[in-house]
């Protein structure tokens, strides 16, 4: 054969070749719709077999403060006395909850949703095998609604699930959740993902939520949710959903960087302590981004720094907007507050900080917020307006787990005691008393000191959310 030939007979082969990889290429079998069952490979069953021995039902019995009189919780009434009716008996009961969690430690950790095991006397873990045991619970967060768990197993070893990076999540990607809806039986659902970092769910403080179409009923909070890695992504805890409860393909997950946050200090036995940024703000308008010179409505508009805490020494100011943490864009208030919280105190942090129209890095070593000064909790007595409550001083430790914001110095109310003096004129717990005839209350001592002037009338102000309230009294 001459060297043409040879080079002729090689470029035929190498054609041939080429149509062989293309029409088994995945562009080709697109263009084919399969002929038997065998043609059709895509199926969610591998991963499901890997994850699904982690998630377990949980059954918890929890106890639940009822009125003696249901109309004491009409909203007519609500509106004058708030949650504390100063009439009107409570009875308390135990009820059945229900719910899901996962297996995610060797130890027999597993983690759910908070308002599964609320108010909890017993709580009993179930796993697929139909096993059953009882529960401890390490750590039950409010503010991420989860709850961390842990059951005794022997020597035997468990099925655990891993966490996947939730950070690596787009809209569109496919998705599973496992739970035990309505109490039928371990049950999976597959859906997408619909969107991310939804931040208007206001079923707990730390809100960055995934959102899917993954059907997820009642009792299924605390299960499953997971990429078809097989990998946890998110611990499932709402649904949006009409009259009847179920699912209208709008679910909500806490996605695996809080739950792990989360599932850490419980493990570790340390109480949960979330970084402190040392300022306030608010979310950036559409009225303000103009001024701002900011394209579109995004960002954090800081309105507080906190004197000599980590943002202050790092040089952040009234009238920056914080616009990202690290590389994540920062919506708005409530993206900002949670990948905070998700981060290890300890660790330096980075935010862009816009300041008159030129972004900047700002980097600073997250701490824990400092408890200074001390509590000096003081139940307030005598004869007086204010008999009944029971008050803290401020500080920056109390403003974070109170999620107040912008209030500085001042008195804080945590609690009000029924049938109180203070509970019929209307006080309520968060409210933060600022000054007393004219006087700043700065501590709990400033307070008992004016208190002792029983001069008429009283002239209160008060801080009660993000409103300044005066009350006259007498």
């Amino acid at each position: 054969m001459t060297f043409t030939g040879l080079r002729n007979f090689s470029s035929s082969c190498l054609l041939l070749l080429a149509v062989i990889v293309f029409c088994q290429s995945p562009m080709a079998q697109t263009k084919v719709l399969p002929e038997n069952k065998q043609q059709v490979i895509m199926s969610f069953a591998p991963v499901v077999r890997q994850v699904a021995p982690a998630v377990v039902n949980i059954y918890a019995k929890v106890i639940r403060q009822r009125r003696t009189q249901p109309l004491f919780d009409d909203p007519f009434f609500r509106h004058f006395f708030g949650d504390g009716v100063p009439f009107g008996g409570s009875r308390k009961r135990i009820e059945k909850s229900l719910g899901s969690g996962v297996i995610v430690g060797k130890g027999g950790v597993v983690v759910t949703n908070n308002h599964v095991i609320k108010n909890a006397r017993h709580v009993t873990v179930v796993l697929p095998d139909r096993r059953e045991f009882d529960a401890k619970i390490l750590l039950a967060d409010e503010k991420t609604d989860l709850a961390v768990l842990r059951i005794q197993t022997g020597k035997e070893p468990l099925p655990t699930a891993s966490f996947g990076d939730a950070d690596e999540l787009e809209v569109g990607d496919l998705v599973i959740a496992i739970g035990n809806p309505y109490g039928v039986g371990q049950t999976v659902t597959s859906g997408i993902i619909s969107a991310l970092a939804r931040t208007n769910v206001g079923v707990s403080d730390f809100r960055s939520f995934i959102q899917t179409d993954a059907a997820i009923n009642p009792g299924n909070s605390g299960g499953a949710l997971v990429d078809l890695q097989g990998r946890l992504i998110g611990i499932n805890t709402a649904i949006f959903s009409q009259r009847g409860g179920g699912s209208v393909g709008i679910g909500f997950a806490v996605p695996s960087n809080m739950v792990q946050t989360v599932v850490q200090s419980a493990v570790s036995g340390q109480p949960l302590v979330r970084p402190w940024l040392s300022l306030s703000g608010t979310s950036v308008t559409a009225d303000m981004a103009e001024g701002l010179g900011l394209n579109r409505p995004t960002g954090v508009l800081v309105e507080n720094v906190y004197p000599g805490g980590p943002a202050d020494n790092a040089g952040i100011k009234r009238g920056d907007v914080i616009t990202k943490i690290e590389k994540f864009a920062v919506e708005d208030e409530y993206a900002l507050r949670f990948r905070l919280a998700a981060r290890p105190i300890g660790k330096s942090v980075e935010l862009s900080v816009l300041r008159r129209g030129i972004t900047k890095p700002v980097r600073f070593k997250l701490i824990a917020p400092p408890e200074k000064p001390l509590r000096n909790e003081t139940v307030i007595g005598g004869r007086n307006p204010f008999s009944g409550l029971k008050v803290v001083n401020l500080s920056p430790a109390v403003l974070e787990e109170n999620n107040l914001r912008g209030s500085f110095a001042g008195v804080l109310v945590i609690a009000v005691k029924r049938s109180s003096p203070a509970i019929r004129l209307g006080f309520k717990p968060g409210d933060v008393f600022v000054q007393i005839n004219g006087k700043s209350v700065k501590r709990v001592k400033d307070m008992e000191r004016l208190l002792r002037d029983e001069s008429q009338p009283w002239i209160i102000d008060i801080r009660r959310g993000k409103n300044k309230l005066r009350k006259r009294i007498g």
